[in-house]
C-alpha cells in the first residue's frame, strides 16, 4: 500500500508521520530546544528521512501532506516550502490540511456531541482558535484575537466546547470561565499531529489548500512599520 507523509510545522513542537490508511507506520516529533525555539529548520528533514527509512523508502510514499496553520510565520514557511520542494522532487501530490482541524481530530473530548474549541497560543497576547462539531465539520473558520473575545464567542454556543492546544493552556482562565472543559495540562491532545493530518486529506485533492495561513502580518512586517512607518504602494 502506497503511503501518506505528513508533517505539521505551525507550533514550536514538530510532528512528522507516514500513514498507511489509517495504520501509523512511523512517527517522529521534536520539542523547541533549551531557549524555547523551534527546532524545524534543523530536525524537519531529519525527521521525515527516519520516517520513510523505516517505512520501506520513497517508493512506497503516495503524496504528501502538510499543516498549513494558523501558527508562526517562519514555522509554516519552512513546512509549506518543504512540502512543495518534497513534491516536486518526487513527483508527489501535495495537499495542505489546517492545523487546528488536525488538532481538534486529536482530542478525545468531543464526545457526548460537544464542539472541540482547538487554540493554538498566536503570542502578542492573542489565540488562534477553530471550532469543529463531533463529526471534524468546522463550525467557526479560523480566527484569532484575545481570550477575552474567544470567551465572547463561546457565550453564544449552545453546547460547551472541549478546549485543546496550548492556547487552550495558556488562557485556561478565561476559556473555563466561560465554560469551556479545558484539558488537564499534559495531556498528548494539546498537540498537533501530523497523522490526524494525513487521515484528514484523505478527502483533499491534491494541489489544494498548501498556500500557508497565517492569520495575520508577520512580526517583523509591523516592527518595520513601527520603526520606519507603513510602506507605501
Amino acid at each position: 500500500m502506497r503511503t501518506t507523509l505528513g508533517f505539521d510545522t505551525a507550533t514550536a513542537w514538530l510532528s512528522v508521520a507516514l500513514m498507511a490508511g489509517d495504520e501509523v507506520v512511523a512517527e517522529r516529533e521534536a520539542g523547541p530546544d533549551e531557549g524555547g525555539r523551534p527546532r524545524h529548520a534543523t530536525a524537519l528533514l531529519g525527521a521525515v528521512d527516519e520516517v520513510v527509512v523505516t517505512g520501506g523508502g520513497w517508493k512506497r510514499v503516495g503524496r504528501v501532506v502538510v499543516g498549513v496553520g494558523p501558527g508562526t510565520f517562519t514555522g509554516l514557511r519552512i513546512g509549506v516550502t518543504t512540502a512543495r520542494a518534497l513534491g516536486q522532487a518526487r513527483e508527489l501530490g501535495v495537499a495542505g490540511i489546517s492545523s487546528l482541524a488536525a488538532l481538534a481530530a486529536g482530542a478525545d473530548g468531543a464526545d457526548g456531541g460537544r464542539p472541540t474549541l482547538a487554540v493554538l497560543d498566536a503570542k502578542r497576547g492573542e489565540a488562534f482558535a477553530g471550532l469543529y462539531g463531533p463529526d471534524g465539520d468546522e463550525l467557526w473558520p479560523a480566527w484569532v484575537g484575545p481570550p477575552e473575545a474567544l470567551a465572547a464567542r463561546l457565550a453564544d454556543l449552545d453546547s460547551a466546547p472541549v478546549a485543546v492546544g496550548d492556547g487552550s493552556i495558556r488562557f485556561r482562565d478565561q476559556l473555563e470561565a466561560a465554560g469551556a472543559v479545558v484539558l488537564p495540562d499534559g495531556d498528548g491532545a494539546h498537540r498537533v499531529r501530523a497523522r490526524h493530518l494525513c487521515r484528514l486529506a484523505e478527502r483533499v485533492p491534491d494541489g489544494r489548500g498548501i498556500e500557508p495561513n497565517y492569520l495575520r502580518r508577520p512580526d517583523a512586517e509591523l516592527w518595520r512599520e513601527r520603526d520606519h512607518g507603513p510602506r507605501n504602494g
